[in-house]
């Protein structure tokens, strides 16, 4: 899933952003509102982890922004929303869930807590189930767990984000671009073979007959049979 972690204390961002990098999460950082305005604008997210009190403007009203559509998403889709602050009297907290964030996390928190916190609002908008089937491919979400024909796969974090996401799309071509977009974050060069090298070994784990195959001069697609 790709996330935005809008944050203005550098370190902290940085600490949230690469634990959840570990977990498999494409996220980009925002430090101001502006900043988290022009990502929202021109990239799609799954959620938007959100600090109350930013140099240039509220958190708070940004959420609100959010959930009205005064601030249009690329793709249209609302993110959910999980507040992130030190406010933590009970009429911030209502506030908060009151302006349409779908959760509340006070500082300061374990890591540990939000992601489990950041799972459970994706699977909010993946299924009740988060075990999805595909032909002989089953993946497990909740306990990071992937196998074919019943036989559990040694997958990396990105990896598993990259089948997950190819699962959630079956049949579908996707381009490197579109991948990119999707399953990695702005901290990756554009012009890298980091898509390519990926799908390869994604590939030679998933075994034989081969699962995704390439279809020239569009991308890659997940057979669905």
């Amino acid at each position: 899933m790709r996330l935005l972690v809008v944050e203005d204390e550098p370190d902290l961002a940085d600490v949230i952003a690469r634990g959840l990098r570990r977990d498999g999460h494409a996220v980009d950082v925002a430090t101001r509102q502006i900043d988290a305005d022009i990502r929202l604008r021109s990239a799609g997210y799954d959620v938007v982890l959100l600090d109350w009190n930013l140099p240039d403007g509220s958190g708070l009203q940004l959420c609100r922004d959010l959930v009205s559509g005064e601030l249009p998403t690329l793709e249209g889709d609302r993110p959910r929303i999980l507040m992130l602050t030190a406010r933590d009297d009970i009429e911030d907290r209502v506030a908060g869930l009151d302006s349409g964030a779908d959760d509340y996390l006070v500082k300061p928190f374990a890591f540990a807590e939000l992601s489990a916190r950041v799972r459970a609002l994706i699977r909010r908008d993946t299924a009740s189930d988060p075990i999805i089937e595909v032909g002989p491919l089953e993946l497990d979400s909740a306990r990071f767990v992937a196998k074919r024909d019943g036989e559990r796969l040694d997958l990396t974090a990105k990896e598993f984000a990259l089948l997950h996401y190819f699962m959630a799309n079956a049949g579908v071509v996707m381009s490197q671009e579109h991948l990119l977009e999707h399953v990695w974050d702005e901290m990756t060069d554009p012009l890298t073979n980091v898509v390519r090298v990926t799908v390869s070994n994604l590939r030679k784990k998933l075994g034989d007959p081969p699962l995704i195959t390439t279809v020239a001069g569009r991308g890659y697609r997940l057979e669905e049979g």
